[in-house]
C-alpha cells in the first residue's frame, strides 16, 4: 500500500463507521476506495470489507448496550433468523460473481429512497414495545435480510432499517442498535469463510477498521446520547441513499 492509501483507508473508514451506526451504506464508501482506488478484485473486496464491518459494528453494539438501546430479548429472533440466513448468503457470494447483482442493486436504490421519502413520520416515532411481528412475515423477512448480508454488505442497512422501522416498529436508534449487532454477529463468522477461500487481505482490512470501529463507535455513542438523534438519523439517510444512487448511475464519481 502506498502513503496516500493508508490515510485513505483509515479516514475513509471513520466515515463509513458513522454512516453505518446511524443511517447505512458505510461499505459504499469502504468497497469504492478498495475497487476503485487500490485495485482489488470484487470478491477479494468483498470478503476483506468483513473485517472492517465487524470491528465497526460490534463498537458500534456496544456503546449502544452501554446507553441501554439493545434489547436483546426483543430481539432474539430477529438475530437467529438473520444469521441463518447470511450463511445460506455466503455460499452465493463464493460462487457467482457481484456484477449481475450490482446492476439490478442501483434500480432497487430508487425503490428504497422513494420509501425513505414518502410519509417521515412513519421513521419518527417511539418504539411500540407492545408489538409483536407477524412470524409468517418476521420469519422469511429477517432470513432474507441475512441471506443478503451474506451475499454482499453493501445496502443491507437500509434494508434492515427499512425492516425494523416500518415493519417491527423500532424507533430509529434502537432499530439502529439491533442492526449493527445482527451485522457484528454473522460478519464475525463470514470472516472465516472468507477468509478459508483466500478472500481476506487482513492488512488493508485492519487499516480500514482503525478508522470504521472509531467512527462506528463514536457515532453511536451521541446517537444513543442526543434527545433529537432520530430526525438527524432521518436527513442523513436521504442524503446517504441519494448520494449512492447518483454515485451508481454515474453521475457523481467518489
Amino acid at each position: 500500500m502506498e502513503l496516500y492509501q493508508y490515510f485513505l483507508a483509515v479516514g475513509g473508514g471513520f466515515l463509513a463507521g458513522i454512516l453505518n451506526a446511524i443511517a447505512g451504506f458505510g461499505s459504499v464508501v469502504t468497497l469504492s476506495i478498495m475497487i476503485e482506488f487500490m485495485g482489488m478484485p470484487a470478491n477479494l473486496a468483498n470478503g476483506t470489507n468483513r473485517i472492517n464491518m465487524f470491528t465497526q459494528t460490534s463498537l458500534s453494539s456496544f456503546a449502544y448496550f452501554r446507553q441501554g438501546k439493545l434489547n436483546f430479548k426483543r430481539c432474539k429472533m430477529a438475530v437467529i433468523l438473520s444469521f441463518i440466513g447470511a450463511m445460506f448468503g455466503v455460499v452465493l457470494a463464493l460462487n457467482i460473481s457481484n456484477d449481475d447483482f450490482k446492476t439490478v442493486f442501483r434500480y432497487l436504490l430508487i425503490i428504497m429512497f422513494l420509501a425513505v421519502l414518502v410519509n417521515p413520520k412513519r421513521w419518527i416515532h417511539e418504539t411500540d414495545l407492545d408489538y409483536k411481528m407477524n412470524k409468517w412475515l418476521s420469519i422469511p423477512l429477517f432470513l432474507l435480510l441475512g441471506f443478503y448480508g451474506g451475499f454482499i454488505q453493501m445496502g443491507m442497512g437500509l434494508f434492515t432499517l427499512i425492516v425494523l422501522v416500518l415493519i417491527a416498529r423500532f424507533n430509529l436508534v434502537e432499530a439502529n442498535a439491533l442492526k449493527v449487532f445482527i451485522i457484528a454477529l454473522y460478519t464475525f463468522v463470514l470472516i472465516f469463510i472468507f477468509n478459508y477461500k483466500g478472500l481476506v487481505d487482513w492488512k488493508i482490512g485492519l487499516t480500514f477498521a482503525l478508522g470504521q470501529g472509531a467512527g462506528g463507535y463514536l457515532a453511536a455513542h451521541y446517537a444513543s446520547k442526543y434527545p433529537k438523534a432520530d430526525v438527524w438519523i432521518y436527513r442523513i439517510l436521504i442524503i446517504t441513499v441519494l448520494v449512492v444512487i447518483l454515485k451508481s448511475f454515474g453521475i457523481i464519481h467518489i
